[in-house]
């Protein structure tokens, strides 16, 4: 009997949203459909994919140079692998949150579920305050990374205003994603970032081996903890963008599909960032140690010009996927979520952009902040929390009777999912949290101590007339 009271009520199984194509209206707007409004497995595929791997890509040859050449590999594919079950976790934990709210008549269609409410109906307030701060934190310095990157990139190709000014500039062209609705609406967007950033990680590799070794190269890393640890945590971070993933799930007409999405588009990713990193850290070697932006040592091309651009034209895209749950957020905040003015909603959605801006002038550590970020906020957002909250919600017998996502026997059932959960909560809260905490907490405070704070031109080289 219970396998068919699931059966019956699947998760965001909306009539209208499975016929939507169908409808009188769409064929009238068929342009809209094929661009803007995206709900389909592909759509969550390429926003999970361009979403995970931005700026990050530039920085991943500086994480290298503090790891090694066998530790930067094992770590991604390591935490590429984690990354992608604790995405699963949440998965699990959005349908069976979901499904229990369909049957008790709750409608979703003008509402974006989001994690904290999936932990407060799950587990409790305690749990929803806990995911809300970390989450929420996260993802305000996970836009205040995009906006430094994009000072970071521009002052490339033209360096006549400082990365302070550029940042500026950036602020105000980001401020513009108070428009996109949800991510829905981010499909013409997501699926130009992956070949963006699929045309940089290439360029990386392949401008790396034409150059080749630089002369007097070294590969000394690693060689003191702290850049061991800092290293490991941005990679961390690299893997730890499913911090959206309930959004993501949202805007799917069927969420019950998204189960190996995360996964999938991991593979891809590892494919863009294996061969970039290792190809720029085995052409430069420990120079890498003090250019944090990849793009730093490769000589401008028109190439390069295109790399930097498209880079920048990505990290707009990145910048609304990790600011769009802030604005749904503060909109629940001040009750205008469900109005479907999209120009009230831009409006009371501006003044979230304003730390963002803020945060970015103050720590422009183009690099360092990734590791920070990493280690104290996407430790905790999305490898200890949803591993927890995941054997918590199914502590119980009757809990794992109805489950609606039942763990298969390839996994080892319940009981390889809560050794598995064990084993990430401990592995990320002692490496990631604790020796990444310490390690980039120390190169973080050395970074204002040489820059300081406010700096106009953080790893600038020489003016050139």
């Amino acid at each position: 009997m219970a396998s068919e009271k699931v059966e019956t009520v699947i998760a965001g199984n909306y009539l209208e949203m499975e016929n939507r194509e169908g409808s009188p209206e769409s064929q009238k707007s068929r342009f809209s459909t094929l661009f803007w409004h995206g709900g389909s497995v592909y759509d969550a595929w390429f926003s999970c994919a361009s979403n995970q791997v931005a700026q990050v890509l530039l920085t991943l040859p500086y994480s290298f140079s503090q790891l090694g050449m066998l530790s930067g590999i094992l770590f991604q594919l390591f935490y590429g692998l984690m990354g992608s079950w604790t995405a699963y976790l949440i998965s699990v934990l959005y349908v069976e949150y979901r499904t229990r709210k369909e049957r008790e008549k709750v409608d979703f269609r003008n509402h974006v579920i989001q994690w904290f409410e999936v932990l407060d109906g799950l587990l409790g307030k305690h749990w929803r305050n806990l995911g809300l701060i970390f989450n929420c934190t996260f993802l305000l310095f996970g836009s205040v990374i995009q906006l430094i990157a994009c000072a970071s990139n521009i002052y490339y190709i033209n360096d006549s205003l400082d990365k302070r000014t550029w940042t500026y500039i950036f602020g105000a062209c980001c401020a513009t994603t108070v428009f996109i609705p949800s991510f829905h609406n981010y499909r013409i967007w997501s699926f130009l970032g992956l070949i963006m950033t699929t045309y940089t990680a290439w360029y990386l590799t392949i401008a790396s081996l034409t150059l080749g070794q630089v002369e007097g190269v070294k590969h000394s890393g690693p060689t003191t903890m702290v850049l061991y640890f800092t290293g490991a945590t941005n990679i961390l971070y690299t893997f730890g963008g499913h911090a959206v993933t309930v959004e993501i799930m949202h805007a799917m007409w069927k969420p019950q599909k998204f189960k190996s999405i995360y996964l999938i588009a991991t593979l891809y990713v590892l494919t863009l960032t294996l061969p970039s990193a290792s190809a720029v850290y085995w052409a430069f070697g420990d120079q890498l140690l003090t250019h944090s932006n990849a793009l730093a040592l490769l000589p401008r091309t028109r190439f390069r010009d295109a790399a930097v651009v498209l880079m920048l034209i990505h990290q707009f895209i990145t910048f609304g996927f990790a600011c769009t749950p802030l604005y749904f957020v503060w909109e629940k905040l001040i009750r205008i979520h469900e109005t479907k003015s999209v120009v009230k909603r831009a409006l009371g959605r501006l003044p979230v952009v304003i730390p963002i801006w803020f945060l970015a002038i103050i720590f422009p550590f183009f690099g360092p902040i990734n590791s920070t970020v990493g280690s104290l906020l996407v430790s905790f957002t999305v490898y200890i929390i949803p591993a927890l909250a995941h054997m918590v919600t199914f502590s119980s017998p009757s809990a794992r009777e109805n489950a609606v996502e039942r763990p298969g026997r390839m996994m080892g059932g319940w009981v390889g999912h809560f050794c598995i959960n064990t084993l990430v909560v401990v592995w990320v809260f002692v490496v990631g949290f604790g020796f990444g905490g310490w390690a980039s907490t120390v190169n973080f405070v050395r970074q204002i101590n040489t820059f300081g704070l406010f700096t106009k031109c953080y790893q600038c080289p020489p003016h050139k007339p």
